[in-house]
């Protein structure tokens, strides 16, 4: 019970460490595709700077949750999984 219990822990560490990175890569492709609109926007129309700087802040931090929920679920993956109390055993804690 508790080498598949360690098993599991492993899948769960690895499981969480390829969806942050791929939620982290994501993430910073879709910023900078969206700051390269926003600055060609206002480089085209530099009167709309301070409406196309709002709208993409608000777009930036919509994008950023993004990435913070995959952080939120990799935490889980890792801290509240079923089997936790086999693993505080193996590991003496």
């Amino acid at each position: 019970m508790e080498t598949k219990a360690l098993e599991f822990f492993i899948a769960c560490v690895t499981a969480a460490g390829f969806g942050i990175a791929v939620a982290a890569f994501g993430c910073g492709i879709a910023q900078g595709i969206g700051l390269k609109a926003a600055v060609e926007g206002i480089a085209r129309n530099p009167e709309s700077s301070g409406k196309v700087t709002v709208t993409m802040l608000i777009g930036l931090a919509m994008i950023e949750s993004l990435c913070i929920y995959a952080l939120v679920i990799a935490l889980i993956l890792i801290y509240a999984h079923p089997q936790a109390e086999a693993i505080a055993k193996l590991l003496g804690v």
